[in-house]
């Protein structure tokens, strides 16, 4: 799998060792726990499941096949689906 290719399909993510990481920022709190809702409705659909760090209104989100050691396709399907979450706010990093 060509890491590179996939990740220009998901813009908003970058590449830490054998995670893709993506911060999000909402308007405030309650918005960030609903962000946090609506990811965890698509990670159930497709049964792969980030790993979210919530501080106030930023959500850290880090995605990578822990039983596999490495990224996956299913990484980016995952991240892709984050990103169609309606009102998810542009990344700050």
């Amino acid at each position: 799998m060509d890491v590179e290719k996939m990740l220009a399909g998901v813009p908003a993510w970058h590449r830490e060792g054998e995670e893709i990481r993506r911060t999000v920022t909402a308007p405030d709190f309650p918005t960030a726990i609903r962000i946090v809702d609506a990811i965890a409705v698509k990670a159930e659909e497709l049964n792969h499941h980030p790993d979210i760090d919530i501080r106030w209104r930023k959500l850290h989100l880090a995605l990578t096949t822990h039983d596999k050691g490495h990224l996956t396709e299913m990484d980016f399907r995952l991240a892709a689906l984050i990103e169609e979450v309606e009102g998810t706010p542009v990344a700050v990093g």
